[in-house]
């Protein structure tokens, strides 16, 4: 067990738009509504949510030269992250645009992050990141990151646990290469289908069934309100998350849930049980109109008390 863990994350930390429809959503037509800016990025926003679970932090990304960058800079200071990003002057920062329907459920999504595919190949060489992750007990990253550069930063782990998150269904992908290497993968239901090469229509057993073949030893399946179905070398289980009190965007709430889960986990939990922590942290975000709420001990408490005990899946 760990008493204070320390986590390299690798992934992506830009900027985040929201724009929520305020009615009904008319496809191809103007939408009444509002829109918001703040700092996202899934792995940002998962190891903002394990910070607030006791864990210690570096981060590295890369943004451009930009008012962005600015932005994306005192926003992972402010959430006590050691910023170890590089800086590229003549490029954009990345940023993710999402827009909304009035209940919180996402309509699209439009990633604009092509320093992500030039940057990050190179920077998980620098050896600043070497000396970091002599020190980390454990590497965090998520799919923004080309699968070259994953490989490197698998093999740079020698053996110290790496959780991954999935971004997309087109994204997921790039993980295969190193599945068998991952400690756990975060993932939708979606990206789960794609990644085990499945249809839509598959079912849960038929994910895990298809998830293990593809070389996953452990993951989490997030399906919205459904049940959350997770396995690891125990079995697969499932957990049906509480109803939020209100849903006010359902953005970063499974980048909160998979911070949560991390820092559950190195702390010494059993994925049954961090998995518990992750959805109480995924429904404070579900409430909230920040990605990653600020919440008090009390809060996550009672929030924790509404989640059932994961049940087996034969």
């Amino acid at each position: 067990m760990v008493k204070s863990p320390r986590i390299l994350a690798v992934g992506g930390a830009h900027i985040d738009r929201r724009g929520q429809v305020s009615g009904a959503y008319v496809p191809a037509a103007s939408n009444p509504g509002t829109m918001r800016e703040d700092v996202g990025g899934g792995v940002f926003n998962a190891l903002r949510s394990a910070v607030r679970r006791g864990v210690s932090a570096s981060l590295l990304s890369v943004r451009g030269g930009d008012a962005a960058a600015d932005t994306v800079s005192r926003a992972i200071g402010k959430a006590g992250i050691t910023d170890l990003s590089a800086v590229f002057l003549d490029r954009t920062t990345p940023s993710y645009t999402a827009l909304i329907d009035s209940e919180g459920e996402l309509i699209v999504g439009f990633a604009d992050m092509a320093l992500y595919e030039l940057a990050f190949p190179k920077q998980v060489r620098r050896s600043k990141v070497r000396e970091v992750l002599a020190a980390a007990d454990a590497v965090f990253c998520d799919a923004n990151l080309p699968t070259a550069a994953l490989e490197r930063l698998v093999a740079l782990a020698a053996g110290k646990p790496v959780f991954a998150i999935a971004i997309s269904p087109a994204k997921i992908v790039r993980l295969r290469p190193v599945l068998g290497n991952l400690a756990v993968v975060f993932m939708n239901q979606r990206e789960a289908v794609a990644l085990a090469g499945l249809d839509s229509a598959a079912s849960g057993q038929d994910i895990v069934d298809g998830l293990k073949r593809a070389g996953l030893k452990s993951g989490v399946v997030t399906a919205g309100g459904a049940p959350m179905l997770g396995f690891d070398e125990a079995g697969a289980f499932s957990i049906l998350p509480p109803t939020p009190r209100k849903v006010t965007d359902v953005t970063g709430a499974g980048d909160a849930l998979a911070g949560a889960t991390v820092a559950a986990s190195l702390r010494g939990m059993p994925l049954r049980a961090a998995l518990r922590e992750g959805i109480a942290a995924a429904t404070l975000a579900i409430e909230s109109a920040d990605a990653v709420p600020d919440f008090t001990t009390a809060d996550f408490a009672e929030a924790l008390a509404l989640v059932p005990d994961a049940q087996e899946v034969a």
